[in-house]
């Protein structure tokens, strides 16, 4: 947990951060987001009313992200704000001490959308949306450290939420509620920490980049064996042979 409780630092409010973006320009279409405050031990204490809003797009959506997303030209017509208004909108919802406010996505792909909104629309807040960038916590970046499939590839956001028996609160592809989901896999992440270490000894177990020897030892450990300094040297020795 260090890792993450790191890169918050001294920051006390996390928005949960989840938008979607056009096929292929990777424009925003729709961003959801809930506000948690949080204690000392980094554990949420309040969690503040989510936002959910579509977004005007310079260029169109594209075929496959309708059918994944179920949003529509005509959505973003009748109810889309421009992006400037969308990072107004956003800012808001972060409170007056925005020196106290990080950002926690799940992978990069939402950085690369604001960023590529941004380029077309340049008259957007430039100031607050590098303030996003340079506070922003990928949680699957820091959870795949500990947590990955049998192949050492890191999970989905959903499949992270089945290791923890974390029920889903909606369909995904809404931006509110993969919102929800990443703070729920958050206060997990936190909270399970018998989860977190059978997994991490699993990633350990299958490491492959370990030299043969060591790997026997990690193996032997995790496996609830001791090893001695001389089983050790002889595992070296039959690895040299």
């Amino acid at each position: 947990m260090k890792s993450l409780f790191k890169l918050i630092g001294k920051k006390r409010t996390i928005i949960f951060l989840d938008l979607e973006g056009t096929q292929f320009s990777h424009e925003m279409i729709a961003l959801g987001a809930y506000r948690a405050d949080l204690d000392k031990n980094y554990r949420i204490k309040k969690v503040h009313r989510g936002i959910h809003f579509f977004v005007k797009a310079k260029n169109k959506i594209g075929h496959y992200v309708e059918n994944l997303t179920n949003i529509h030209q005509e959505d973003l017509d009748k109810k889309g704000l421009t992006y400037k208004q969308a990072m107004q909108r956003l800012r808001k919802y972060c409170g007056y001490f925005l020196s106290k406010v990080c950002f926690c996505t799940f992978g990069t792909h939402d950085m690369r959308i604001i960023m590529k909104s941004f380029e077309n629309s340049p008259d957007a807040d430039e100031s607050f949306i590098h303030y996003i960038a340079k506070n922003c916590i990928d949680l699957s970046a820091v959870i795949s450290r500990y947590i990955e499939d049998e192949h050492g590839n890191p999970l989905s956001l959903i499949n992270n939420l089945k290791v923890f028996n974390i029920p889903l609160v909606g369909e995904p592809h809404n931006p509110l509620t993969d919102a929800h989901h990443l703070m729920l896999l958050y206060k997990a992440f936190i909270d399970q920490k018998e989860v977190v270490l059978q997994e991490y000894k699993k990633v350990l177990s299958n490491l492959k980049t370990l030299p043969e020897p060591v790997q026997y030892v990690v193996r032997r450990l995790i496996d609830g064996n001791s090893v001695s300094p001389e089983e050790f040297i002889k595992s070296i020795n039959e690895y040299l042979e």
